[in-house]
């Protein structure tokens, strides 16, 4: 049990990532506050895991009372708040003639500032714990696809964020930031996206192995894996990292241009 008595907030958990995550954290012996825009997934999610494992929050992050009822949310169900995971985020596809500044504006708020509010919010109770934060990125927070502009901006500005606090907090408060940028991720959320840019529903069985030398892309479940070890203790003191979960190197990757179809 890595996370044994441990209580964490994880944004964005009704579906996907999030949900992977705070599945896994229980698993591990966490108790867990739900969050997220979907209240039928969310009470699902909720009585999967039993009222004494998790506690349920519906509601817009980005909303200005959020971040302190999120907080109040754990302490009043659980006493007490070890971590938080930021995950909750607006993925929406974007190049520089449709992304407006209202547009960014928008992304920005739900994937980049919310977190820093919660952060905010739950500092006090992280410190008094020496708790830690873990946010939740994208591969694209690295330059990002030419669709994805938005997207990728709101997540470097997280990934500085990360290595910033990362430094600030640990030394001040005693709490650890640190983040996993995942790479392409199978959620509810991304097959139907694809879908909805014109793919067949199966279009995840038939990626070409230059977007996923694996033959498949990555399961939340994989990436909740992985956040385990960043909540848990025997992370110790490591702060202010950022890990890319991808299948290959992100960073001076030059696929081919015939790529045999898919990313849209």
């Amino acid at each position: 049990m890595r996370l044994q008595d441990k209580v964490i907030i994880v944004t964005g958990s009704t579906t996907g990532i999030g949900k992977a995550i705070a599945l896994r954290c229980v698993e591990e012996g966490a108790r867990v506050v739900i969050h997220g825009l979907e209240q039928e997934e969310g009470e699902a999610v909720a009585k999967e895991i039993g009222a004494d494992k998790a506690t349920l929050l519906i509601g817009d992050i980005t909303m200005e009372d959020m971040p302190q009822r999120l907080t109040e949310a754990a302490l009043t169900a659980f006493g007490r708040l070890d971590a938080v995971v930021n995950n909750a985020a607006l993925v929406v596809s974007s190049n520089i003639h449709t992304t407006d500044k209202d547009f960014l504006r928008r992304v920005l708020e739900v994937n980049t500032l919310a977190p820093y509010a919660l952060i905010r919010a739950a500092l006090p109770h992280l410190s008094a714990a020496h708790g830690c934060v873990l946010n939740i990125g994208s591969v694209n927070a690295w330059s990002g696809e030419p669709n994805l502009l938005a997207y990728s901006i709101s997540k470097g500005a997280l990934m500085t964020m990360t290595r910033n606090l990362g430094d600030s907090l640990h030394r001040e408060e005693g709490v650890r930031v640190n983040q996993i940028n995942p790479g392409w991720v199978l959620t509810e959320t991304e097959m139907k996206r694809k879908q909805e840019h014109g793919l067949p529903p199966d279009w995840y069985t038939k990626v070409p192995k230059v977007y996923a030398p694996a033959g498949r892309i990555l399961m939340p479940a994989e990436i909740a894996a992985a956040a385990v070890y960043w909540l848990a203790d025997e992370s110790g003191p490591v702060s202010g990292q950022v890990t890319d979960l991808a299948q290959h190197p992100f960073l001076g990757r030059n696929p081919p241009k015939d790529t045999t179809t898919i990313p849209v």
